[in-house]
């Protein structure tokens, strides 16, 4: 039986290279480590930029709210208060799993950054439904709201949520840890519209209702944004297969190269944002064109699908299954 680890990027070494151990099991190893991508400076300064914004203009809205008895500012400060934490949180994700990886803890800190973003999307569910619970109450006992004051400091707030939401927009494509800190921003933008228009209707025509029906909708939104969030969190600690990645064409992928008599024990799951692994077990007809085979497998899998850490078990005619070992 053969086994083969493939995988690009820095570890401590800076290339894919293959070296073979006697473990008294006729294994052989090729190791090359990759593990994800570090956080990049960019990603960082964005994200201390728009906490910087984000605790000034929480600030500014929390005395406004008081001022205008505004629910939605309020509720909107709030989220923000979710959102300085939220950013905080990405952070120090960011810097811990920068951290290298040892014998206890093989994979790194990677998965800091998914659990920041579970925690994110945990904490916006909490933040929903304080909102919708706060503005049942205001329906049973409607509260003077002053709409142009309150209208006014939730235009500012638009702004300064426009500007977080352009600074964060690059990194959320491709890593949860900043998906999660975008729609924290994306939901307190919504909050915003949502007071400038109650704002505008309570001073227009006097409609207080519009306060907390305004409240109710942006717990509404930011609840469909914290699901989706939760979804994919959860997705990668129970290590299901990627979304993007369709496993039965990695099996076909993998049947088709040559010498490859069977393909089973097929694996493929995400370390974190931008890090898929996969692991294998192959038949081949003889160990004849080994290290060929794993160079194959390995351009193929990163070319064709993403996936940059592979391992490969290959198993001769002549290789007796052993009870499987989870």
């Amino acid at each position: 039986m053969g086994v083969g680890h493939s995988h690009e990027g820095a570890h401590s070494h800076d290339e894919s290279h293959g070296h073979a151990h006697d473990h008294g099991h006729g294994h052989e190893h090729g190791h090359g480590h990759s593990h994800a991508p570090k956080a990049t400076s960019e990603n960082v300064r964005r994200l201390r930029w728009t906490l910087l914004l984000v605790l000034i203009y929480m600030t500014v809205e929390v005395v406004g709210g008081l001022l205008s008895n505004s629910l939605a500012l309020l509720a909107d400060a709030g989220h923000m208060l979710s959102d300085a934490a939220s950013l905080a949180l990405a952070l120090f994700a960011m810097w811990i799993a920068q951290r290298p990886a040892s014998p206890a803890q093989t994979f790194g800190y990677h998965r800091a950054e998914i659990l920041a973003a579970l925690a994110n999307a945990v904490t916006l569910v909490g933040v929903s439904i304080y909102i919708v619970f706060e503005a049942v109450q205001r329906f049973y006992a409607p509260a003077e709201v002053h709409g142009n004051l309150m209208m006014g400091v939730a235009v500012g707030g638009l702004f300064v949520n426009l500007i977080g939401l352009w600074l964060l927009h690059s990194g959320k494509s491709d890593n949860l840890n900043m998906r999660g800190a975008w729609l924290h921003v994306l939901g307190d933008m919504l909050g915003s519209v949502g007071a400038i228009i109650a704002g505008l209707l309570i001073w227009g025509f006097g409609w207080h209702w519009a306060d907390p029906v305004a409240s109710i909708i942006i717990a509404v939104l930011v609840l469909w944004s914290a699901w989706h969030l939760l979804k994919a969190t959860l997705s990668v600690l129970m290590e299901f297969s990627p979304p993007h990645i369709d496993v039965a064409k990695v099996q076909v992928a993998l049947a088709k190269m040559p010498g490859v008599t069977g393909v089973h024990d097929l694996h493929i799951w995400t370390i974190t944002s931008g890090k898929v692994a996969l692991s294998v077990h192959i038949d081949v007809e003889s160990l004849e064109g080994y290290a060929e085979l794993m160079s194959e497998i390995r351009h193929h899998m990163d070319d064709a699908f993403g996936i940059s850490h592979c391992t490969v078990q290959v198993e001769p005619p002549e290789f007796t299954h052993e009870p499987q070992c989870f």
